[in-house]
Parts: structure tokens; C-alpha cells; sequence
């Protein structure tokens, strides 16, 4: 009887904690009930803006999952924007003029950004010139075989009487 409470409590402890993982790993929204607009077009724009925008207090994380007081700040300018008629592109465009380049999650490719997207491709290239280099180094080192035939057939003799 033990056993099977034993193992029936260790099986719903292991369910919780499946539960608190898969609800841990959902998308999280720090948008309040009162930041929502009535029109649900509009707020479906305004979440779709807010989730490419960073927050400039976690640096990591959009102005839709932030929680900070400045994010806050930023979604309701994001809604006020947008309720003033501005399309997407605009407002991206005047929150990046506010608050410059590094407010955007994802940077947009320019001359500014070349550095930051270029980087990758220059280094990715510098490794494989460098495996390239390298192999081809070590094939030269091997080189032919430099035995004559008659020390080969003597280096042949001495490896078979080793068996």
C-alpha cells in the first residue's frame, strides 16, 4: 500500500512540475487590461509593434513582455500612435527617432548596422580559409613516400614477422 502512494505521489509531483515548466516556457504579456484598446485591429497592430520594440530597462526583453514602468510608457505611446492614424511603419520610424537604432529588437540592415550584420559572415569565412590553410598545410608535412623501394620492402618484412 505504501509503495503505491510512493509511487503514485511521485507521479503527480512529477505532472506539477511538467505543469510549472510548459507554463514558465509561454509567452509572457505585461500588457494590462487598461493599455488595451477597444478596437481589437488596432491592439492586434499595437502587439505586433510592441513585440519587435526592446526595452530600453531590460535590454532584453520587447516593451510587450516588460514589466518595467518605462516599457509600460512605451506601449501606451505605441497606442497612442496608432489611434492618431500613424501606420506601423511609422511609428517604428518615430520610436526610433526618439529613442534611436538600439530600441529595435531586430536592427535593420544600413550602413550603421553593416558592421553588426557583416561581422558574422567575415569571421564564418576567416574559419574556413583558416580549416583550408591548415589542411592543406598538414597534406604537404605527409608528403609522398620518401622510402625507397628496397626500405619499404624491408619496413614490409618487419611488420609481418611482428605479427
Amino acid at each position: 500500500m505504501r509503495l503505491w502512494l510512493l509511487r503514485h505521489l511521485a507521479g503527480l509531483c512529477l505532472a506539477v512540475a511538467a505543469l510549472a515548466v510548459v507554463l514558465s516556457a509561454a509567452p509572457a504579456h505585461a500588457v494590462q487590461p487598461d493599455e488595451m484598446l477597444a478596437d481589437p485591429a488596432l491592439e492586434a497592430r499595437a502587439r505586433d509593434i510592441s513585440a519587435g520594440l526592446r526595452c530600453l530597462v531590460c535590454q532584453n526583453e520587447s516593451i510587450d513582455a516588460s514589466e518595467a514602468d518605462l516599457a509600460r510608457d512605451l506601449r501606451l505611446l505605441v497606442r497612442k500612435r496608432l489611434v492618431a492614424g500613424d501606420s506601423d511603419q511609422e511609428v517604428v520610424d518615430y520610436m526610433v527617432a526618439r529613442y534611436g537604432e538600439f530600441v529595435l529588437l531586430r536592427p535593420r540592415f544600413d550602413w550603421q548596422t553593416l558592421a553588426l550584420w557583416g561581422t558574422p559572415v567575415v569571421v564564418l569565412c576567416a574559419g574556413a580559409g583558416f580549416a583550408f590553410l591548415s589542411w592543406r598545410g598538414r597534406r604537404r608535412q605527409a608528403g609522398p613516400s620518401s622510402l625507397s623501394p628496397e626500405e619499404a620492402a624491408r619496413v614490409e618484412a618487419l611488420l609481418r614477422s611482428g605479427d
